[in-house]
Formats: C-alpha cells, structure tokens, sequence
C-alpha cells in the first residue's frame, strides 16, 4: 500500500497531526474524561476504563500502523497543541484508492463544529494530497450529532446497513463522496495547510 503523504494539517482552529508519544496522557485524559459521552457510540469504549499505560501502547500501534502504510490515525489538538479534542482518521478498510473518515470529538468540545473543520480538512485532504478517488463516513442512525456532519459537508447518503452480528443493534449509514463530486464542491476552496514527515509543506 502507497504511504501516506501528510503527517499535520492545519485549519483556522486545529492543528490534526499523526500521534506521537508525548500524547498519550492527552489521549488518556480525553476519553476518561468523555467515556459516558462516547460509549454509546464507539465500540471499543467497551472496554474502558484503560490505564494510562495502555494509552502508551496504543498511540506505538497508531505510530507503527501510519509509518507502515496500514492505516492513517490523526489526534485532534487546539492551536498551541496543549489539548487533545478528538481523534479522526484515513483508514484504509473501504478498499482500494478510498479511504474511511472515522471520527470522535470530547464532551468538553462537542458543540463547537471541531468535529466538521476536522472532517472537512481531511476530505479536501484525500482527494487532493493523497489521490484517492473515494471517501466514505460510517455512522449510527442514532447518533444525530455524527450524521449531521457528512451531511452538511456535502457528502451522499447511499444506504443502511442493519447488523447481523449477536448483540448488535444499531443500524450503520454509510455516506460517501466521490472526486467528481469533490471537485463541484465548497470544500475545494476550504483553507487548510498540509505538511509530510520531513514538514515540508504539501498544500
């Protein structure tokens, strides 16, 4: 698989970067501090509370899955990158030339539209840094907040899937946009700055 070519954007508000170790008490802080928040809605915060060790361990799987090539996990920071206010990603389960934009925002930011400057950049992202041809968003029915945001981004709701798998019971909307409709969209004009590994500017 071709290696991603962004490591940090930039946007009017938030800086999106790849996870480095210095995050992880961040991280850690941010979903305990948000766990009633997102347990509806996250699968794996079935399995919280985690201590801040395992918060170590997973930012080193993060690291190791971008530099590979596997998948693209980015932490969500304010500006001065003091505050985690989410996690977002390019993740490489929808096949070939696409990309799934996976995301989650911390109760203390919820309201404040981070969740669709952080979507938007990293659509403008995919299509014109990483050449991919398709993008899609994965969300519950229920979660009114999350499906809002493809939405408002422009992106085509194109079906329902209802699970089969015991004990799930949440229908998934899948959303998508494709570069053509990229291409006749507002986002193209969305200001944001991208920068690779060695920080050399991108966009």
């Amino acid at each position: 698989m071709e290696l991603a070519r962004t490591y940090r954007i930039e946007t009017e508000r938030l800086i999106i970067r790849c996870y480095e170790p210095s995050d992880a008490m961040k991280l850690h802080e941010t979903i305990i501090s948000s766990a009633d928040h997102l347990r509806p809605w996250l699968p794996w915060m079935q399995q919280e509370p985690k201590n801040p060790g395992a918060r170590a361990s997973l930012i080193r799987f993060f690291r190791g899955q971008f530099d590979l090539g596997l998948d693209y996990a980015f932490g969500i920071f304010d500006k001065a990158e003091k505050e985690l206010i989410g996690s977002t990603g390019l993740h490489t389960r929808v096949g070939k030339n696409a990309r799934e934009i996976g995301y989650w925002i911390g109760s203390k930011y919820i309201g404040k539209g981070f969740a669709t400057e952080a979507v938007g950049a990293l659509t403008k992202l995919g299509f014109t840094v990483e050449g991919l041809s398709r993008l899609e968003i994965h969300c519950i029915t229920e979660n009114i907040r999350s499906r809002k945001i493809p939405l408002k981004l422009g992106y085509k709701m194109e079906t329902i899937i209802t699970p089969d798998a015991p004990g799930i019971v949440q229908n998934m909307m899948i959303w998508s946009m494709s570069k053509h409709d990229y291409e006749h969209s507002r986002l193209r004009d969305l200001p944001i700055r991208a920068f690779d590994f060695m920080g050399n500017k991108l966009i």
